[in-house]
């Protein structure tokens, strides 16, 4: 297709690791692995599509009630991925956020996060935004207390609060999601980004994650060219 539209800020929900290994008679750690390595290909294959903003949702805080097994090898295989992904990231040009809270990841994960953000930090090519110990609700909740704060403070008053000052004191400041893709066909958006997708168009395609590689994301693509987005407004 032609003339795409290219959404500006993409969400995806890295949906159906487990059940993509559990089909092809593989352990689930297999299959966070091969999601893994498709993640890699994708941060870097949207932004020469012109996005600009790629969020996604890799661990929530519901997560760490899986079996500790899993929650190990996730950990790990986060503090591997991101040692070794920092000179691809600069090769690329790619800055890389977090979004969440700190408690309970362990200090080397932590601090493997906090390198990642520092070594990328000048990069202007585009920016992931890796979501790990997220969740939607708490993140409202704690960028509600940060305001408070503020207000106490004297440094904002209760009648300047509005949705574009929330926005801008989330986790990170980054402009609202325009398109979510959730993988697997799940529908639902599952605690990720509440108030940045208040508008965002959604796609559920049935592709697990580990195979949702370059021509998906095309297809995503296409999906979201068809849609008219009016935000309130007659067409």
């Amino acid at each position: 297709m032609e003339n795409l539209k290219i959404p500006y800020h993409v969400g995806i929900i890295l949906d159906g690791n487990g059940r993509w290994a559990t089909e092809r008679g593989l352990k689930r750690s297999e299959g966070h692995k091969a999601g893994f390595e498709t993640l890699k290909i994708l941060s870097k294959y949207v932004f020469t599509r012109g996005v600009k903003v790629l969020s996604v949702f890799a661990f929530s805080t519901e997560n760490f009630n899986r079996t500790k097994e899993e929650v190990d090898y996730l950990m790990n295989l986060f503090l591997k991925g991101f040692k070794g992904s920092i000179k691809e990231f600069n090769k690329n040009n790619i800055k890389v956020v977090f979004s969440g809270r700190k408690e309970p990841l362990s200090d080397k994960v932590y601090e493997s996060m906090k390198s990642l953000e520092k070594e990328t930090l000048n990069n202007t090519g585009g920016i992931l935004n890796i979501c790990l110990n997220y969740g939607g609700q708490t993140e409202i909740v704690d960028t509600t207390k940060k305001l408070i704060n503020d207000v106490l403070d004297g440094k904002l008053k209760t009648e300047d609060i509005t949705p574009e000052i929330f926005m801008k004191n989330l986790y990170n400041d980054l402009p609202p999601m325009d398109f979510l893709i959730r993988t697997s066909g799940e529908i639902r958006v599952s605690n990720f980004m509440l108030f940045s997708l208040a508008y965002a168009e959604m796609y559920f395609p049935l592709t697990y994650f580990p195979d949702f590689k370059e021509s998906e994301f095309d297809k995503a693509l296409e999906e979201y060219t068809k849609r008219d987005r009016r935000f309130g407004k007659n067409k």
